[in-house]
């Protein structure tokens, strides 16, 4: 995890010196978080924290919870994360593994508080793991059956056209990270469960 003690601790750095206000709506993931400059404009009246570094998997995440998530205090958590496991050559049961070590992070840590699963998105960059996406977003859906303080929310149909394939204006050049027409997307999805996530 040293690959990331960097960007961690600048981001403790900026937290320490500018704390967020607690009980704000966290979200925590990799660089499809990290790069949404627009959240606190995109819910607005609504308290966010964006917890976002650049290249997490899910595992770093669980590693890394207790120093980035927890000292925030959430009223709700929100987590986009498993798009690099998969990329790295991780398995979709490796994702699965890595999800329920970060489940089992909430509750103590955090407290009982709503816990939202943005689905792995399918981006053209990784359309040839698109059947490992598939099943990680599968297996990760069924963890979260019967937890009422836990929601999972599928983006993967929004993102797709209509021949199956993913949406190039969702996408920058790049294929992976988010357009603005990516997180217009994301936060005209998400305002639809405002009730659920925030």
């Amino acid at each position: 995890m040293e690959w990331y003690e960097d960007e961690v601790r600048s981001m403790e750095r900026t937290r320490d010196a500018v704390p967020p206000p607690p009980g704000s709506v966290a979200f925590y993931g990799g660089s499809s978080i990290r790069l949404w400059s627009t959240l606190a404009a995109d819910f607005v009246g609504v308290d966010v924290v964006n917890i976002g570094f650049g290249g997490a998997t899910l595992e770093s995440c669980v590693y890394f919870f207790d120093r980035l998530v927890a000292p925030t205090r959430p009223r709700s958590l929100v987590v986009y994360a498993g798009d690099n496991d998969l990329g790295d050559g991780r398995s979709p049961e490796d994702v699965l593994a890595s999800f329920r070590a970060l489940l089992r992070k909430v509750p103590g840590r955090v407290g009982p508080i709503p816990f939202t699963f943005l689905s792995i998105k399918p981006s053209p960059a990784r359309w040839y793991l698109d059947e490992r996406i598939r099943r990680a977003n599968t297996m990760v859906r069924a963890e979260l059956d019967g937890r009422s303080w836990c929601h999972y929310l599928d983006l993967y149909p929004k993102m797709i056209d209509g021949d199956g394939r993913p949406r190039p204006e969702l996408y920058v050049e790049d294929g992976l990270h988010l357009s603005p027409a990516g997180y217009r997307l994301w936060t005209e999805i998400l305002s639809s469960h405002l009730d659920t996530i925030f």
